[in-house]
């Protein structure tokens, strides 16, 4: 992931590095697979003990051939305080890399420079979407996807159109291009989203079922799951990593009261969301299903979906052939699972695991469509599920020096 900036930046970077004190970061793994746009975090007290009172706004990430890389830093605690102004409040450093296969081992710099280095273009964001119901829409550079909020689920006023559902299931936007499409889509109106115009389309079908990578509780053979989220927060937007939370007020599992705030981690490049899902509940753990629509094409479409599921990934994969729009794959995984259990009922198929009370369960949402042009058949699908699986069992390892 290269770093696209005007000449005259560069230039001004490159000047003052000369200057610059560095921290040299380097990052390791033990797979022979690639590792695209691999996001590598460092604690910003790490880097601040580098290099004291670095500001956000003046240090530089270089790869080993001193190409400048974007990078963000975060703050997910934006209560915290900085009086000294040296970057306590600061949570981690982020940037990319592509790791090839068999490459095992990069080497990078953080320089602390004087001059302001500019912002740079993100791939990745979310917000709160008031003028359509309260959608939750997020995206990166491979895909979109939104979720549903109290407006959607309020009853509509006498007399009105106003559409009611609910729903805590997850939507899927299908991209064809890179750059973001959720504004202009939402402005546009979905009369247009649901054809494809050439930058994607809107075709994933979720109602009242767990939509794509949706939870819920799993208890005497039956699906117990929330509706539409009642609060949201954005933690972090961009540049590479999104973070944002989303609260699902409680509902009756079988006779057990259950709430859950989602937290959802995405990062640019990647076609997998990480989601750490923290139910609350009285007594003792619970068994948490997550999900995929049996059957989310589009009405209209003739389209036949096919499950696998993938004990090795820890993994439910779903593809959808259509004759129409289009094949795409669905696919959730559960790396909590352990020997994972497989469900189903009327509507939904779904990963199972237990859950405790207060304790987050992690798992990972991902999908891929053909007309993309990067994924283009149930085998590759498959075969990006496992990459992804083994990528998530196997973090990259990151050691430092300052000098």
């Amino acid at each position: 992931m290269k770093l696209s900036l005007p000449l005259f930046a560069l230039a001004a970077l490159a000047t003052s590095a000369h200057a610059a004190e560095r921290l040299t970061v380097t990052v390791t793994h033990d797979l022979a697979i690639a590792r695209p746009a691999e996001t590598i975090a460092i604690p910003w007290k790490s880097v601040n003990d580098a290099l004291p009172h670095a500001g956000i706004q003046h240090i530089v990430v270089k790869d080993a051939a001193g190409h400048v890389l974007p990078h963000q830093v975060t703050n997910v605690a934006p209560e915290a305080k900085d009086p000294q102004k040296n970057g306590v409040a600061y949570g981690e450093l982020l940037f990319q890399h592509d790791f090839g296969p068999g490459e095992k081992s990069a080497t990078f710099t953080v320089e602390k420079l004087d001059a302001v280095v500019p912002p740079f273009p993100t791939k990745v964001w979310a917000r709160i979407v008031p003028e359509r119901l309260d959608d939750f829409a997020w995206e990166n550079d491979k895909l979109a996807h939104r979720t549903y909020g109290p407006a959607l689920a309020a009853p509509a006023p006498a007399g009105s159109d106003k559409e009611v559902l609910k729903t805590s299931g997850l939507d899927i936007w299908f991209k064809r291009v890179p750059y973001p499409i959720v504004d202009r889509w939402y402005n546009i109106g979905h009369d247009h989203y649901h054809h494809d115009e050439g930058e994607g389309i809107d075709m994933y079908n979720v109602g009242t079922t767990l939509g794509a990578g949706g939870t819920g509780i799993w208890a005497g053979g039956k699906l117990y799951s929330g509706i539409n989220f009642t609060h949201w927060k954005v933690l972090a937007n961009g540049p590479v990593r999104a973070i944002f939370e989303l609260t699902y007020a409680g509902w009756d599992a079988a006779g057990t009261t259950v709430s859950e705030v989602k937290r959802f981690t995405v990062d640019a490049g990647h076609y997998f969301d990480r989601i750490d899902s923290t139910f609350t509940f009285a007594g003792g753990p619970l068994q948490a299903a997550v999900g995929l629509n049996k059957e989310p094409a589009d009405k209209g479409e003739d389209a036949k979906s096919t499950f696998t599921e993938d004990a090795k990934a820890k993994a439910l994969v779903q593809w959808v052939a259509q004759k129409k729009s289009g094949d795409f794959g669905v696919a959730v995984i559960l790396p909590s699972a352990g020997k994972p259990a497989f469900g189903t009922d009327a509507r939904n198929a779904f990963v199972l695991a237990p859950a405790t009370s207060g304790q987050p369960l992690r798992y990972y949402v991902g999908a891929a469509w053909t007309r993309a042009g990067a994924i283009t058949s149930r085998e590759q699908w498959q075969r990006t599920v496992a990459d992804e699986a083994a990528r998530v069992a196997a973090p990259v390892r990151v050691s430092l020096s300052a000098r």
